[in-house]
């Protein structure tokens, strides 16, 4: 936190701008040895904050790039601490050629997240808010955007404070009628302490509820498109894709290996799983293939059963219907475009799922799929109307714990326990929540969490 950091805060490719960024007590010092204004009159070092300024940077009497530099001082940025932005060309060289002027200079190259990490350690954020920084970056999707803003915005914070609030108010209320029980009556306060414990056990269990959903949004619905060979899995991820992705022959065997790639579905995002054929074969390559397909559909969120509808059912799709049982699926009854040999009706009992009638060729019956792929995971909606999703596994653990202190609570309360077996376990809770936005939280995690930032950020 002494030191003065620098690195490059735009992507390492030719483009129009490129940013390298400075933050630290010498800030100001490093840049006024390597700008010169236009006129070369103007000292930077002496001009107002949240200011930009026309120039060049110069590595001593070399001209480096023409540059506009953007002057932020303390405590309003985004670290907390002094801050320099130069935006010089977007060219790979120029951009490293300004970045080796400023270390050599006065600064050191960041470390993977370490502008944020400044932020969070300043007290400009809490770590649920840093953490959704590298969760605005990585977003792949309409609502994981969104999910991520708000939690910027502090909403998993609030949550979490209001909760900790009420919890380390009646600490303190056992506490200090533990030490001076003279002024204090705990006469009755069992019964309402378990309502408190009770209430806010049930706003835990609020949030853990959004964490399936959280994580969807996150990291996407795992989709495994599984059929027999030929019924049109590869066609359907090309038809998804818009694009030939995966190789459609009429040779059965044609996908031996898995192949994944991810689709944007209003707003959600599906990640699918090309497949094998399922069927029993010799050739041992394809035997791998089936296998992993196998293994695929037990790890799952929804799996797309492709069926050949010209072609009826056989042991191979008696398999694959066995894998379907308590299952999130959809049956995709394909090649409608061909005569039927497939009742439909008899593949919904079989299956017990919903089916829908398509034609990869044809182009048909998408547009159902998607409505039911909504249906299944957000009961055709999603909003952010207020609503917090907890999209972070660390968050979700630390809700768990604190949910199952709470339990202990209870229990000692119905077990009519002295008061002060409440106060441990209701500790035990507060810190638990405290991890989520950083109170109590070792040196080692912080440094984990910000080592998966990428280096200007």
């Amino acid at each position: 936190m002494e030191t003065t950091i620098a690195a490059i805060s735009t992507a390492m490719s030719a483009s129009g701008i490129g940013i390298v960024r400075i933050s630290g007590p010498d800030s100001m010092d490093v840049i006024s040895r390597i700008y010169r204004s236009k006129g070369g009159k103007k000292k930077i070092k002496e001009v107002p904050t949240h200011t930009i300024h026309y120039g060049y940077i110069y590595d001593e009497e070399e001209l480096v790039d023409e540059v506009l530099v953007m002057i932020m001082r303390a405590p309003r940025t985004f670290t907390g601490e002094d801050t320099v932005e130069i935006d010089c060309h977007g060219g790979v060289y120029a951009m490293k050629k300004v970045l080796e002027t400023v270390l050599k200079n006065g600064a050191r190259i960041a470390e993977p997240g370490e502008f944020t990490k400044r932020a969070f350690l300043n007290g400009r954020l809490d770590l649920s808010q840093a953490e959704a920084v590298i969760d605005v970056i990585n977003s792949q999707n309409e609502y994981a955007l969104k999910s991520s803003m708000e939690q910027l915005r502090g909403s998993v914070r609030k949550s979490v404070k209001e909760i900790r609030s009420h919890l380390i108010y009646h600490i303190a209320y056992i506490e200090s009628a533990l030490d001076d029980p003279e002024h204090y009556d705990l006469t009755g306060y069992p019964q309402e302490l378990l309502e408190v414990v009770e209430k806010e056990q049930q706003e835990i269990l609020r949030l853990l509820k959004t964490a399936d959903d959280g994580k969807i949004i996150r990291e996407g619905i795992k989709t495994v498109i599984l059929g027999k060979p030929n019924a049109g899995k590869s066609s359907l991820l090309n038809l998804l894709l818009g694009e030939n992705r995966a190789i459609v022959t009429d040779i059965a065997g044609t996908t031996r290996d898995i192949l994944e790639e991810y689709i944007n579905l209003h707003g959600v995002t599906l990640r699918m799983i090309d497949t094998a054929g399922i069927r029993e074969t010799k050739d041992i390559v394809e035997k791998i293939g089936v296998e992993k397909a196998r293994e695929m559909a037990k790890d799952a969120d929804l799996i797309l059963y492709v069926v050949d509808s010209s072609t009826p059912l056989d042991e191979n799709d008696e398999e694959i219907i066995s894998m379907l049982s308590d299952r999130k699926a959809i049956v995709l009854y394909n090649k409608t475009d061909l005569s039927s040999a497939v009742d439909m009706e008899n593949l919904k009992e079989k299956t017990g799922h919903k089916v829908i009638p398509m034609s990869a060729v044809e182009e048909t019956g998408i547009q159902e799929l998607e409505e039911e792929i909504k249906n299944l995971f957000f009961s055709g909606n999603l909003s952010f109307n207020n609503e917090v999703y907890i999209t972070n596994a660390r968050h979700k653990e630390a809700l768990e714990e604190a949910k199952n202190s709470l339990e202990l609570v209870k229990k000692s309360i119905e077990a009519g326990m002295p008061e002060d077996f409440f106060s441990i376990d209701l500790m035990n809770a507060y810190e638990s929540l405290g991890r989520i936005i950083g109170e109590a939280v070792g040196e080692d995690l912080v440094n984990e969490i910000f080592s998966k930032f990428c280096m200007g950020k």
